[in-house]
């Protein structure tokens, strides 16, 4: 079941972006996977008042025990697109090996074709706001993967212009067990 917190307004810049139009992150995060919790709450922690952290509020060492399910995007407009700049060992696996440098459409290309990844994305991107969700996989990635819980969070080098983006995927198999 795809668990997303909606909040039916508009968003602040008027744009539609689907299913993530007026999303908000849960509140009430107990219900979270660990890990994701701990990136969120780090996230939290290093932000700056009313702006956005940057990547040079990230300390790597901080949040060593993530590395492995960990990505990180650059985020290039004119046209809008993401590019893995760093992708954790376990993450990698996953997508089926390294993609550290590629084009996230290219390495997955059913990204063109779902709008709902696609919309979280540019909802990020534009709204600087992030996102949390759990329920089945936008596109397969390994066949025991039934589940996965992502967290993206969005950064910004001048503190307002989402130039980057960090996030964490954690996977479930089909009875509920992290793999």
């Amino acid at each position: 079941m795809l668990q997303l917190a909606i909040n039916r307004e508009a968003s602040d810049d008027g744009a539609e972006f689907g299913v993530w139009t007026g999303y908000q992150v849960p509140d009430n995060r107990g219900l979270w996977h660990p890990l994701v919790a701990r990136l969120y709450d780090y996230w939290l922690a290093v932000k700056p008042p009313d702006r956005l952290p940057g990547r040079e509020h990230i300390v790597p060492e901080d949040i060593a025990p993530l590395w492995s399910r960990l990505c990180l995007l650059d985020v290039v407009r004119r046209p809008l697109r993401y590019r893995y700049r760093f992708c954790g060992s376990e993450l990698a696996r996953s997508l089926g090996g390294e993609v550290t440098g590629r084009w996230l459409d290219e390495v997955r290309p059913q990204l063109i074709a779902d709008p709902e990844p696609r919309q979280r994305l540019r909802f990020m991107a534009l709204t600087g706001r992030p996102t949390w969700r759990r329920g089945p996989p936008n596109w397969v990635r390994d066949k025991d993967h039934r589940t996965v819980e992502s967290c993206l969070l969005p950064l910004a080098s001048d503190g307002t212009t989402v130039d980057k983006m960090i996030g964490i995927v954690v996977a479930f198999d089909r009875n509920g067990r992290e793999i």
